[in-house]
Order: structure tokens, then sequence, then C-alpha cells
């Protein structure tokens, strides 16, 4: 596996390479181009200009399809937008609209902002969009996307360039993550709540559906060819990142995009000053597409992906570990070399024409891989000789020191959609029909841990389709309806579960007067149960301590683990009240104002948690469960406000965004931990020197989330100040700059849960949750082009 990794990376990082050195090459012979030769050039003028005349059917289709990318209603329209909430997205419906004009809790994020954010994590690009939050560790760089309090097990569906990423580990840490760096994201699409229902199984969360960048995030218009180099440093702790990506248009009928990212840092401190250990990480990333349009109207796209992440999970002992008290205080956990490879690859076919109502086609089939090897090289204790040898260190929970453990997961599925649209009277209706499927298979090797048993390996194949009819009724009038099949099928071992559903949506929304426009919504979403959470069995290794339980399969541990095969999904019934709100020349020609507010309702029936049997007694240790099985428990209710408004005036600008959000288990009536309360987030800048300079500041308040069980250790509430600065110093040279965290704040954005043996807190966790103090960032991009 080491081998095809540096293989693949070395393929699309060389790639990449020769594809811009190419370009370069071309630029420089044009530029030092003899007398001679601009002679022999001028003699085949006429011959190229015979080729291009040859070519002007394939130039027209490239015209007639960037048209065809603009924004379409049931009936063909393009309108062109400058805010955010302008940008076009397919998300919420599989139309192209503006994310203003959608009847759904949808944000948009475009590549000027994530540039301009300079981030170095995908949270950093998120303050903005309310409902959003993420639970992270600073000791691993993957990304946990918290949707209006849903996360864990597929419950948001995360996507990139249409491929779903559904990695799962259990441990100290959420139960779902993925691996994207920043550098490589052309723009982001989210979609609160299982209003997409479209998006198939696990949605009950909502969408987050990224795009990675490609030519026309680089090229110019009238550009043959492009590149792009980047470039930054930041402080705490020597946060460096280089990237390049180029394209060329080898022929009007075929686009070769390639690029490469570095990026490294040290162990950052934390606003107390704290260092927090193993926060440093290295990332190397490329990717590779190649376009090619066939025939008028249709594009065919390949795309591969590949991110090879470095770094230590875990955390070393603070102090003395001698008794129970400095062990709850100071004891550590196992730290981990860990190396991740994702390898994402994707082919689109795309099919549109605005002369054709009949076909407005896309399918994708694509591929997923995370491999996660990880050596184990620290132990927080000196026991465990009788398991690993004379002077090895270790337990049977996460292995002694030198040992292996992986985990792999590959994801294979299909995405296809049509829309058609015709005109009945005065209504303008569009359906759109599509089928996916997608299957997942785990793979978890762990030679004397405990990880075979809490992340077990199996297959899961989930597929389903759906029908949705768009309607609109002159200006003022807009329908959409939809109905979605959705089935599942798993096995692991001895253990194999299924199901199906029906998920309907209707939505009505209507525009009594021009820039307000009102609408409900009512969509189902469904979760089929993940791998872990219908055949985890077994029993939780005691770590070198005493067994205090049998398990059903003749295992002995500290608890069991049960399967639970009659597992039903969740489903998600969310009912929703919107407004958007659009007004242009408010105060002046150029201002403009664009709002998104609403007010939802989601409650999840069958909702599965991880529910512990009444305690036993245990002598002389105290009391303590012996099963953990994950449950259908009776409801979760979610329900909150959210908003995000922007006012542009051209020279200056101001926005507000944010949300509030209750989250209960309606069967205790106790609070969910994963809630993320309040979240205010004002944005304000003005763009000077002819606007080549914009100033902007940022501040994010966020509120402490105090109803958690009784088991957790809750999160702070926190202030976040932010001030960036961009500076278009010529055409093609743009330096930007950053602080973030300004006031240099202590803060803990999730709540934290406790241990499952003493109660106290899974300090590895509670070391590893604050995110870091003042950072200070600089950092340059330069354009290369030509035609």
């Amino acid at each position: 596996m080491a081998d095809g990794a540096r293989y693949s990376r070395a393929l699309i990082l060389g790639a990449s390479v020769v594809t811009i050195a190419a370009m370069t090459a071309e630029r420089g012979v044009a530029q030092t181009a003899s007398p001679q030769a601009e002679s022999a050039s001028s003699e085949r003028a006429s011959s190229q200009r015979a080729k291009q005349a040859k070519r002007k059917p394939a130039t027209a289709q490239v015209a007639q399809q960037e048209a065809s990318a603009g924004v379409r209603d049931a009936h063909a329209q393009v309108v062109v937008g400058v805010q955010a909430l302008d940008t076009i997205t397919a998300a919420a419906t599989k139309i192209k609209e503006r994310a203003i004009d959608s009847l759904a809790p949808v944000s948009s994020i475009s590549l000027d902002q994530i540039q301009g954010l300079q981030p170095n994590r995908l949270s950093g690009i998120f303050y903005a969009v309310p409902g959003v939050s993420f639970q992270e560790r600073g000791d691993d760089p993957a990304t946990v996307i918290n949707i209006r309090g849903l996360q864990d097990f597929g419950r948001v569906a995360v996507v990139v360039d249409g491929a779903r990423q559904n990695y799962q580990r259990t441990g100290h840490n959420a139960n779902g993550s993925f691996f994207l760096d920043p550098e490589l994201i052309g723009g982001v699409d989210v979609v609160r709540g299982p209003t997409a229902n479209i998006y198939g199984s696990g949605a009950i969360g909502g969408v987050v559906s990224f795009r990675t960048k490609d030519i026309n995030d680089v090229l110019r218009p009238g550009e043959r060819w492009g590149v792009d180099l980047s470039g930054s440093y930041g402080s705490n702790n020597n946060r460096g990142l280089g990237s390049v990506f180029g394209g060329v248009r080898a022929t009007p009928d075929v686009d070769i995009f390639g690029g490469a990212v570095y990026r490294t840092q040290g162990n950052y401190k934390d606003g107390n000053g704290t260092e927090i250990g193993n926060t440093g990480n290295q990332v190397e990333a490329g990717l590779m597409k190649v376009t090619v349009r066939p025939a008028l109207g249709h594009e065919v796209k390949f795309g591969a992906v590949f991110q090879d992440y470095q770094y230590d999970i875990g955390q070393f002992n603070r102090g003395p570990v001698a008794t129970a008290a400095q062990r709850a205080l100071y004891q550590g956990s196992s730290v981990y070399a860990s190396d991740v490879k994702n390898y994402t690859g994707t082919v689109t076919w795309k099919y549109s024409l605005p002369s054709d109502n009949l076909f407005d086609w896309q399918m994708s089939v694509y591929g997923n891989r995370v491999d996660s090897d990880q050596t184990k090289t620290y132990h927080y204790s000196t026991a465990g000789g009788a398991l690993c040898g004379a002077g090895n260190f270790g337990n049977n929970i996460s292995g002694c020191v030198g040992d292996r453990r992986g985990y792999v997961l590959n994801t294979y599925g299909i995405d296809v959609n049509n829309t058609t649209r015709f005109n009945v009277g005065d209504w303008r209706n569009a359906v759109t029909w599509g089928v996916d499927a997608f299957q997942d298979d785990v793979i978890t090797t762990d030679s004397r841990g405990n990880s075979n048993i809490t992340t077990p390996s199996g297959i899961r194949t989930v597929s389903g389709g759906f029908v949705q009819l768009k309607q609109n009724y002159s200006t003022w009038f807009e329908a959409v309806s939809a109905i979605r099949y959705d089935r599942y099928d798993l096995d692991s071992g001895r253990t194999s579960a299924g199901g199906d559903r029906f998920s309907p949506k209707i939505t009505l929304g209507v525009t009594p007067v021009p820039g307000f426009q009102p609408y409900v919504s009512y969509a189902e979403g469904y979760r089929a149960p993940s791998i872990t959470e219908t055949v985890i069995s077994g029993a939780h290794a005691t770590g070198g301590g005493p067994a205090f339980f049998p398990c059903p399969n003749g295992t002995v541990g500290l608890f069991c683990f049960l399967p639970n095969p009659n597992l039903r999904p969740e489903v998600g019934k969310n009912k929703e009240v919107g407004f958007n709100l659009k007004y242009d020349s408010i105060f002046s020609a150029n201002d403009s104002f664009r709002g998104k507010i609403n007010l939802f309702r989601n409650d999840v029936s069958d909702y599965i948690d991880l529910v512990a049997s009444a305690p036993v007694p245990v002598p002389p240790f105290g009391s303590f469960s012996q099963f953990y099985q994950y449950q259908n428990i009776a409801n979760a209710r979610i329900q909150g406000f959210e908003a995000e408004t922007m006012y542009d005036a051209g020279d200056w600008f101001i926005g507000v965004a944010g949300h509030y959000i209750q989250g209960k288990n309606v069967q205790t009536n106790i609070g969910l931990a994963t809630i993320t309360p309040t979240k205010v987030v004002t944005t304000g800048g003005v763009r000077l020197l002819d606007r080549t300079l914009i100033l902007s500041a940022q501040w994010a308040s966020f509120g402490p989330n105090n109803d958690v069980p009784a088991n957790y250790v809750r999160s702070t509430g926190y202030d976040l100040v932010n001030l960036y600065m961009t500076y278009n110093a010529t055409r093609d040279i743009v330096f930007s700059a950053s602080i973030d965290n300004l006031l240099n704040q202590y803060y803990r954005p999730y709540a934290i849960p406790g241990s499952s043996t003493d109660g106290t807190s899974q300090n590895d966790v509670l070391w590893t949750s604050p995110g870091p103090g003042r950072v200070y960032k600089a950092g340059m991009k330069i354009h290369f082009g030509g035609a």
C-alpha cells in the first residue's frame, strides 16, 4: 500500500508539474522567439486561421455551454449576481439557481472568500454560515461538520466533486470525519436540514458539497493557459503553505488542469499560552482534471485528487500519574504516528443546452478511499510487559508500542439525474428524476488492540431514487414537490440488516412584492444505520486491569458491546418557514441587500444513540454498566432560528449571520451534547484605492452549551475577532494578511464526554479541543497566463 501511495502521489504531483512547466515553457518560447521563427510563424498564420475556422462549431459549443451553466428556473433564464447569496448553486434541487432564490436554507462560499480568509482548517471558512459548527481535535487534521446539532455516522452528507465522504473510526473523537485541505477548494454549497433529500440516505442534518479547483478558477477570460503560484506563512506555530495550480485549453474542446499543495505547521498554543501537544502536521496534496467536450452540449470530466496527511494523534502525560487523583488530572493517552492517504477519483458526464428542454443531464461515477495507517509510539504508563514483552509498554485496548493498526474505507458510487422542462399555459415546469447508489467497505486491522471491536469491518450498500417537480407561475409563485425512495443492505460476519422507505418533500413560496419571498417547507430525510452501530460486538478490553464482566461471545472485559440487527433507520421530519430578501439600488445606484431568514423544527424519530444498561455492583470497585448497545431512542427534537444577511454599498459592506438552536432527547428532556446553541457573526469592511485594497473584520460570538448530559464537560462561550486584508498590487499580484483570534481567547467549542469507567474527563479530548490563540498570517499569489 505504501508503494502504491508513493506512485499515486508521484503521478499526480508529477503530472501537475509537467503540465505547468509545459505551459511556462510555451510562454518563454513565445517571448524569446527569433525573427526567423516569427517569419515562420507568419507563414503558418493562414493555415492556423483555416484550422480555427474549422473549430468554429466547437467554439460555439463552448459558448453555448457557458450560457447553459448560468441560472435556469423551470424555464431557462440566465442571471448574474455579485453577492455571496447570488452564487449559482444546484445543491437544494439539482437545478441551477442563485442561493438567494432557493426556497431552502442554502449558503454558498466562493473561492474569493476562501482565499481572503487564508484558512488553515476547513472550519475557518464556515464562521459566517448559520447552523454550522465543528468538532475538531487539534492533533487530528480530519474535519467533522455539524449542521443544526446533527453529526456522526453520516447524518450530514459530505460530498467532494460529487463523491461521498463516509469515513468513520470510533474512539475518543467524533464518529464520522473526512479529509480535505482548504487550498484544494474552489467553492462550497451548504444546505441545512433534510430539505435536500434528493442526496439520499444520511442527509437528515444537511448537505455540504465541496467543489475542488478547476481551470476556470485560474484562467481568465481570453487566456488559453494560466498558472497561479501561492505561498503564505503564519505564526503559532510556523504555519507554511505553498501551492501551484495551472491549466491549459489544449484545444477548444479539451482542458487540462492540475495542481499541488504542501502545508505544514508546528504545535500551536491556545489562548492561555499552553502548547497543545501533537498539533503539528504535514499535508501533501495534488489534483488532476481533464475535461473533454466531445459534442455540442456534452462535457466529460475526469478528476483525481490525492492527499497525504502525516501527524501524531494522542497526548503525553502532563504530570505524575501514580495515584488515581493524579491520573485524572495529568494522564494522557497513547500516541500514534499517523499517515492518512485519501484517494478520490471521479468521472462526470454532463449534457445541457438552452435550446434543449428535454434533457439537462448529469451522471457521476466515483470512488473514494481513505487509508489510515497508525503506529503506536507512546504509552501513558510503564505497564504491559506481560502482553507486550519485557521492556515494552501497552495494553489490550490500544496495543503495544511499535504495533500497527489500520482503518480503510472504500466507497464506490454512482449518481444520475436529468431535468426536463415544459410549459403548461402560464406554468413553467421542471421535472427532475435521479437514481444513486454507494457502497462502503470497511476494513479494520489491529493485532493486539481493541479496534476490531470498536470499528468493525463490514459492507453496507445504500441505493435510492427520486422524482421532483419544480413549478413557477408568473413571477410570484413557486412550488417544489418531491418523493424519494431509499434502501440499504448491511452485512458483517454473522450480522445482516436492511430496510427501505419513501420520503416526501413539499415547498411553497410566493413573491407578493419584488424582493420579498416567504416560503414554507416540509421534508423528510432517512439515515440508514452504519456498520458500527449495527454490528459492534464483543468486550471492551480491560487495559491491563481486572475484567468486570463476561460477554455473550465468551470474552471478558470492562463492559460488553452488543450488536443490534433490529436497529431501525432514523427519520428526520423537518418543518420550515423562511424568507428570502433581495433588494438592489436601495440608497444608491449600485448598492444591494441580501438576506435569508428561517425558523425550523426537525423531529428525528428512532434517533440512534449508544445506551448503557443499568449499573450493577462490581465489588470492590463500585457499580458499572455491563452492556452498551446502539438503540433507537424515542425522539430527538431540534428547533431554532437562522439568519444570513449582507448589505453591500460597493465601497463598504456589512453583514450579520447566526443562529439560535435548541436540541433535546424528547424521552429524557436532556439536551444534546452536539448542539452549538447560539452563534452571531458580524462581518464588515471597506474597499479602498479604487477597490484594490480590502480591509475587513469579523466578530464571531458563540454561546456555551449548558444543557448537556451529566457526565459531559460543557463547552465554553467565546468571542473570536479576526482581521483581514487583501491588496491587489497589480493585476497579477495579490497580497493578503490576517490576524486570527485577535483577542487571544481560550475556547473549547464543543462539550466533552467523560470517561466510561471513572466519570472523569477524557483528557486527550479535553487537552486537544481548544483552538489556537492569536495567529498572524501573510501570503502572496502570483498569476501567469497568456493566449
